[in-house]
């Protein structure tokens, strides 16, 4: 009865356990610090765990050094964020829910409960109006922050885990900057975190164009099973650009893998026959070189049978120091039976692969992180007539390229090059 009837609600907002872990970025305009608050840390400050209600906070400090006034926009940041007011109301006490916890031992407790009930629902409420002026006084004020001034505060986002990006875009004057940071969150293990565990050295082989553009055409044309003889999708894409800038460009529109285990497995079935949306389910392997792929990336739309899947592979390649990733991407339509499959269930791609290849290519010619975009030779043309099939017999048809990219951290203008 004790955790019925006592209702404890103790935050630290003075507290800053994330503060040895702030990461900072300076120019002569402004001065930005980030963090990423753990489940524990929301629970100290707020007094409530955010991250049961699918909400992580996130700390920026912003000090403008700047001659003008300067606004942060809290949409690039997250474009769905909760307000301070919103995050503290799905975090709410619930004498109703507690009182639910008890089930049928309820009855017994009845007298106990029409006594003691009108004081609880006042301490709910005194404890929940508590809680909004503590997520008001810790959020990020949404105002000018004028020159010389600081200001700091907790975004509230998304919950999200494995590689969190964080864009802080300030607008000043006529001008927006932009300071991204990569924050690692733990969560579930992704599968590009057991790749790098299980990685060995190599030795980089560095090309210059036409060396560069003669080895991507000579790349295995299609992947395949692991016993490498059965062919699979075809290899339609190859992306520049170190590990981390290439998860990095990535991560503000896809959502990285799980790895295969129980847990992620359960929660993809529930996903399926629930047609709901599982940002991180686990994606099955293609080989190239003999190996599965070294990471996956999805973009999730209305349901887990429609998203896009995105594999890479590292090479011993490099262009102008940096690494070259190919890679494999299709389009999920929808799910179909087969009996080529553990499970007896696969998804069906769009056949026409030419559209996913181009769609990464459009996505981040949109984000603006390409510095130069082409095709070169790759898995040659089928027709739509005449089409070729992958490892699980879905059809399809292509103009045989590979879309290459070059990738940038940082914002810049794309330039289109002629490689065909």
């Amino acid at each position: 009865m004790i955790s019925l009837w006592n209702l404890h609600y103790r935050p630290e907002p003075g507290e800053r356990p994330f503060a040895g872990r702030l990461q900072t970025k300076a120019d002569e305009f402004a001065e930005v610090s980030v963090a990423v608050l753990t489940p524990a840390e929301c629970k100290l400050m707020l007094g409530v765990p955010l991250a049961n209600r699918g909400i992580q906070a996130v700390w920026v400090r912003i000090s403008n050094r700047s001659t003008a006034g300067t606004r942060l926009l809290m949409t690039k940041i997250a474009r769905d964020y909760f307000t301070s007011r919103e995050a503290a109301g799905l975090c709410h006490f619930s004498m109703f829910k507690r009182l639910l916890t008890f089930g049928l031992m309820i009855w017994f407790l009845l007298p106990a409960v029409v006594l003691a009930l009108p004081f609880k629902v006042l301490a709910t409420r005194r404890a929940n109006r508590r809680m909004n002026e503590v997520f008001h006084s810790l959020g990020f004020p949404l105002k000018n922050i004028a020159p010389g001034a600081v200001a700091e505060g907790l975004v509230f986002t998304p919950l999200e885990f494995g590689n969190k990006v964080v864009d802080v875009a300030l607008v000043m004057n006529t001008q927006v900057n932009e300071y991204r940071f990569s924050i690692e969150v733990p969560g579930p293990k992704l599968d590009y975190q057991r790749s790098l565990e299980g990685s060995k050295p190599v030795e980089a082989v560095e090309c210059d164009l036409p060396a560069l553009m003669v080895k991507l055409a000579e790349m295995p044309a299609t992947t395949s099973n692991a016993k490498g003889h059965r062919k699979g999708d075809p290899v339609n894409l190859v992306i520049i650009g170190d590990f981390a800038t290439v998860l990095g460009v990535f991560a503000t529109r896809w959502d990285q893998t799980e790895i295969i285990t129980p847990a992620s497995c359960w929660r993809t079935v529930k996903a399926f026959f629930l047609g709901s949306e599982y940002r991180y389910s686990p994606v099955s392997a293609l080989y190239l070189f003999d190996l599965p792929q070294d990471f996956a990336l999805q973009r999730v739309r209305g349901s887990i049978n429609e998203r896009l899947h995105l594999r890479l592979w590292g090479t011993p390649l490099r262009f102008q120091g940096k690494e070259v990733w190919v890679g494999q991407v299709s389009r999920d339509i929808g799910v179909r039976f087969t009996w080529r499959t553990w499970n007896l269930t696969t998804h069906r791609i769009d056949p026409d692969v030419d559209e996913a290849r181009d769609y990464v290519m459009e996505d981040l010619f949109e984000a603006g992180r390409i510095v130069a975009g082409g095709y070169v030779p790759g898995v040659g043309a089928c027709t739509r007539e005449q089409p070729r099939h992958n490892l699980t017999g879905d059809p399809y048809f292509t103009d045989g390229y590979r879309a290459v990219v070059v990738v940038s951290e940082e914002r810049r203008t794309p330039m289109v090059l002629n490689w065909i």
